[in-house]
């Protein structure tokens, strides 16, 4: 409701989004994630988009009756709590989402430690006689030889990760 009331007032007033973005002191991708619903000003800058638009706070939360200043800031910040609740809800998904992510990294690059163990290293007897199995030596060594000196950065990169996104 809000990401509309903000794009259909600021084009009723004639304003492209550089426009209000501008008058705002704040880029064009912020109107816009506004306009698209993918974030919502905080109550600062709700006012100050009120005062650009010359429109009250009100209207652009939705509201069309004109209330007493005590009421219409109740409103104001009882609305302001839904969608800060939204947005906590999106935070928390999305940090799941990658507290996942970063387990499922975890255990590839364990799951590959366990099979370059498993399987001893082959390169070192590898039979370079042909080019087909020299080149596929050569990357499979080159491989091993990254794989063994990032991946234990990356592990440990990973599981600060891991606590770091775990719920508090």
């Amino acid at each position: 409701m809000l990401n509309e009331n903000i794009k259909a007032i600021r084009k009723s007033k004639g304003l492209s989004q550089q426009e209000l973005a501008v008058k705002l002191n704040m880029v064009r991708q912020t109107v816009s994630k506004w306009e698209q619903g993918l974030s919502v000003p905080d109550s600062d800058m709700l006012i100050s988009i009120s005062e650009v638009l010359e429109t009250p706070v009100s209207m652009l939360l939705g509201e069309t009756v004109v209330e007493a200043q005590a009421d219409s800031l109740k409103a104001i910040s009882e609305k302001l709590e839904v969608i800060n609740l939204q947005l906590a809800r999106r935070r928390a998904a999305r940090r799941s989402i990658i507290h996942w992510l970063l387990i499922s990294l975890c255990v590839a690059i364990t799951a590959a430690f366990a099979i370059l163990f498993l399987i001893k290293s082959p390169y070192l007897a590898w039979d370079y006689g042909t080019p087909e199995s020299t080149v596929i030596g050569v990357l499979f060594h080159a491989f091993e030889w990254s794989f063994m000196r990032l991946a234990p950065f990356v592990l440990v990169a990973a599981i600060t990760g891991i606590f770091l996104t775990s719920r508090e």
